[in-house]
């Protein structure tokens, strides 16, 4: 899951929970003033954001990206001047031209709630593009209005439509639009090629974070393991409709036997294939090693980087393919 400097919770909702839709519609003026100030004039566009409707630029230059807004928008091929601080574990996963890029930018706080707004304002942003938590924006929303046009999403944007709304807002459809053509085909593979076992196969996708407590896991029923249920069809559980994601609840080391009744069991690997740091503990237990899918080779490590945004994912989609054909051989 990512990992940005926000509230676990904030997090997971950031990547897993249905969006209210942010539309953006073109706007602007005739074009008939030939002066560079109406020019200017004519290219905007009206966008409807969390934070009311903003004029923002057509097509904007100086782009300062907020919270999880940093690295969706440099995965759509964007170049932002100014970026708030994302993890080490966030960069080190990312392709070296990505990484660039952000290593290019003016860091303008270490999260959301703590942007230096001296610094961002000397960038000259000609627009700002925000998603953290509700109580930042109470804390320098305004401030960052009266800088730049400023585009707010909220944690429970829908990471398909998180992304096509930056794309539109930041100027950068052309990738967007190769990305997600690769995703249905990515997803259209996956689907014909282990028809078989996606139809016939029960799965668990199990997980622990370093933000949880000693000696315990939990169920993933969002992030990348909604994308293997929804997208991809997977029969994973997940939590009854109203109520919070399985992924919430910690459960103890002494319930990882109840995961026998599971025929595929899932967990976080690496981009090497090791079991990730956090997750470690879980495969050293004996009740682990004691599972049947375990002991037949059906428990599967698959990769995910971040649920984000379609690089990321595209890179999941990978994993989880070279995973599951490892059930067929």
């Amino acid at each position: 899951m990512s990992s940005t400097p926000l509230t676990r919770r904030g997090t997971v909702l950031a990547a897993a929970l249905t969006s209210a839709t942010l539309l953006l519609t073109a706007c602007g003026g005739d074009g008939g003033d030939s002066s560079d100030a109406g020019e200017k004039a004519a290219a905007t566009r009206s966008v409807k954001a969390e934070n009311g409707t903003v004029k923002i630029p057509a097509d904007p230059q100086r782009i300062v990206t907020i919270g999880n807004t940093n690295l969706p928008f440099i995965d759509l091929g964007g170049k932002p001047v100014g970026v708030t601080e994302v993890s080490d574990s966030e960069l080190a996963v990312l392709p070296d031209e990505q990484k660039s890029a952000y290593e290019a930018a003016e860091v303008v706080g270490s999260d959301g709630g703590e942007v230096d707004l001296e610094k961002l304002a000397a960038l000259k942003p000609d627009l700002i593009l925000v998603q953290f938590h509700s109580n930042d924006w109470d804390k320098v929303g305004k401030r960052l209005e009266s800088i730049a046009p400023t585009v707010l999403w909220g944690l429970d944007t829908e990471w398909k439509a998180f992304a096509g709304e930056i794309a539109e807002a930041g100027n950068v459809t052309d990738e967007l639009s190769r990305q997600t053509a690769e995703f249905k085909k990515k997803v259209t593979k996956i689907q014909e090629t282990h028809r078989k076992t996606i139809d016939g196969t029960s799965f668990v996708d199990i997980s622990r974070g370093d933000w949880s407590d000693p000696g315990t896991f939990y169920i993933a029923d969002i992030g990348c393991s909604e994308i293997a249920r929804d997208d991809i069809g997977l029969d994973l559980p997940e939590a009854a409709a109203g109520k919070d994601p399985l992924a919430y609840d910690s459960l103890p080391f002494e319930q990882i036997s109840d995961l026998a009744k599971y025929d595929v069991v899932t967990y976080p690997v690496d981009a090497d294939g090791r079991p990730t740091k956090p997750f470690k503990p879980v495969v050293d237990t004996n009740t682990w090693k004691a599972l049947p899918a375990v002991e037949s080779g059906s428990a599967l490590g698959v990769f995910c980087p971040g649920n984000n945004s379609y690089g990321p994912v595209l890179q999941y989609l990978d994993s989880l393919d070279r995973a599951l054909a490892k059930l067929t051989k």
